[in-house]
């Protein structure tokens, strides 16, 4: 695995993802439920940023169509989004947030 730094917990709100590049791939990073969750920042319907949406019950909202994924599988849990967006592994050292990038943890392809 190749963690990379993403940013610092002190970065995450509660409620409000937060965009990241790592290793010229688009993260959403949000903090919930005493976890981190680092998810392709991309909706699979609308193509545009879930950062901008918000974090709430373990699931990121699209603001476009208010589409909603799980931040655990990236299974979309209210339409109109029918595909699931990567979600990648996580680790928190010493107050900085990790990603890797080079696999997920669901098998979706980044798009």
């Amino acid at each position: 695995m190749a963690f990379e730094r993403a940013c610092s917990l002190s970065d995450l709100v509660d409620g409000r993802p937060h965009a990241v590049t790592v290793d010229d791939q688009d993260l959403a990073v949000a903090a919930e439920a005493g976890e981190v969750f680092a998810v392709e920042d991309l909706c699979s319907h609308a193509s545009v940023a879930l950062s901008e949406g918000e974090v709430a019950d373990c699931t990121i909202e699209c603001w476009l169509h208010g589409s909603t994924f799980d931040l655990r599988t990236g299974k979309p849990t209210v339409l109109p989004a029918t595909e699931p967006v990567a979600t990648f592994p996580v680790e928190v050292r010493d107050g900085e947030v990790y990603v890797d990038v080079t696999r997920t943890l669901n098998g979706v392809t980044p798009g």
